[in-house]
């Protein structure tokens, strides 16, 4: 008769179990992003998320979701690895030469690097979850001050065209 418990996988089976969107969802996971954040950044609901971090919880044999994170982030270490011929690889002992005008290449560098700062939503760099409290009721209090003043313009302007219009 067999033994009923069954024995947890090893790590290469339980890496080669993982899915691309599972594994997707715990990269994710690993920057300590929300299932909410994770569903708006790979365009899927929450529930989907959540289905597929449950799935990879029970194939890496995690009780909960930073324990998962802990786990894959070791097998990841592990298994993840770009594997390449070193004969193939080209040494960096020269300059190696782009086919690129010195001029095209520094437009396309200032071209990439307005693009990567584009790609950042501004109000990610100020509101983040990492603020302690303090300097989340200064960004609030900040906030506050510039719409009282923005009302303040708004009722100015309204005020001078009322009177530029009732003569």
């Amino acid at each position: 008769m067999g033994d009923s418990v069954s024995q947890p996988l090893p790590d290469e089976a339980r890496w080669a179990r993982l899915t691309d969107r599972q594994r997707a969802c715990l990269d994710l996971l690993l920057e300590r992003q929300t299932s909410k954040q994770i569903a708006r950044q790979l365009d899927i609901s929450k529930p989907t998320v959540d289905q597929r971090l449950t799935a990879a919880r029970g194939i890496l044999g995690a009780a909960n979701r930073d324990e998962a994170a802990m786990i894959y982030l070791r097998l990841k270490q592990t298994y993840d690895r770009v594997i390449y011929d070193p004969v193939q690889v080209p040494s960096m002992a020269g300059d190696m030469r782009s086919g690129m005008s010195d001029a095209t290449s520094a437009d396309a560098m200032v071209l990439k690097d307005s693009a990567a700062a584009s790609a950042e939503a501004p109000s990610r760099m100020i509101w983040r979850h990492d603020h302690d409290l303090k300097t989340r009721m200064l960004i609030m209090a900040v906030m506050l001050i510039v719409a009282v003043i923005l009302i303040l313009a708004g009722l100015g302007i309204a005020e001078a065209l009322t009177r530029l219009f009732s003569g």
